[in-house]
């Protein structure tokens, strides 16, 4: 029973974590890109595949195109949603997603980013400011502007798609998932036993 548990806690735990492979990765890259050649997975140490950097921006373009849609319906209360959830806390809870996926991109955000990748993120996304307006306040070059945005990208798609125990990416899991909550221990008394129900014998009509 023990060991019946336990893989069924990897596997719930192999479920939450983002399986990279060609099937998931290929509909995110770019077609022009010069690495994956549009397959989404290069080739690392010429032994191990692993996803493209464009899969990671691509990643981030969706988390951050989702958020200004919350940003942009700020003004408006958002419905309390009732999520399902599985433990020992029960199997409901209610939630506010919009105001739930800003602060979780924000907060994920700044606790990713180093001191100067945060500033061009602050500049460049959050308070949308064109490159000349932010290689001006920052005093950067344009080249080295445009690859700290493209590191400041994949840094975060990486983390959105990855981050545990709920990611922000895929959308569709975070604004409607099921929450699986693992149970904090067992239940005094050892497993549950199987529930008999007891069947009512008709009488046989002649």
């Amino acid at each position: 029973m023990a060991a019946a548990r336990l893989l069924r806690a990897v596997s719930r735990e192999d479920n939450l974590k983002m399986q990279w492979n060609r099937s998931n990765t290929i509909g995110l890259a770019s077609a022009s890109c010069t690495t994956c050649h549009g397959n989404g997975m290069r080739i690392v140490h010429k032994v191990r595949e692993a996803p493209c950097n464009c899969v990671f921006r691509a990643v981030f373009r969706a988390c951050f195109n989702r958020f200004r849609e919350c940003v942009a319906l700020g003004m408006h209360t958002s419905a309390v949603s009732l999520d399902f959830c599985e433990g020992r806390d029960g199997r409901r809870t209610y939630s506010r997603k919009r105001e739930e996926f800003m602060a979780d991109f924000y907060l994920v955000s700044r606790r990713m980013l180093d001191d100067s990748d945060h500033r061009v993120f602050r500049y460049y996304f959050l308070l949308g400011a064109d490159w000349k307006l932010c290689c001006r306040q920052i005093k950067m070059d344009r080249g080295t502007f445009f690859h700290a945005v493209y590191r400041v990208e994949q840094k975060l798609g990486r983390a959105f798609a990855e981050l545990q125990p709920y990611a922000l990416y895929p959308l569709d899991e975070y604004f409607a998932g099921v929450i699986n909550k693992p149970p904090r221990g067992g239940l005094p008394g050892g497993p549950p036993r199987p529930r008999t129900e007891s069947r009512l014998t008709l009488p046989l009509s002649a």
